[in-house]
């Protein structure tokens, strides 16, 4: 797996993890689309650990410079 998120695109996905969790234990998403929102939160912060993102190597994509080397 070689390394296709930069150090920004990391956090962003952190951070957008965070507050869906936030937001279900809170009780504002409930229901199918909590579930959902939940397993989305999951797949960002566990892509945001590893620094690899399966849909950027589908597209060709990568948003890791040089400087987050």
């Amino acid at each position: 797996m070689k390394q296709n998120m930069g150090t920004a695109d990391r956090i962003i996905r952190l951070i957008v993890a965070a507050i869906i969790v936030f937001l279900f234990l809170n009780g504002v998403v409930t229901g199918t689309t909590g579930i959902i929102l939940m397993v989305i939160a999951i797949v960002f912060a566990l892509t945001s650990f590893v620094s690899f993102c399966p849909l950027y190597t589908l597209i060709g994509m990568s948003t890791k410079t040089k400087k987050d080397a």
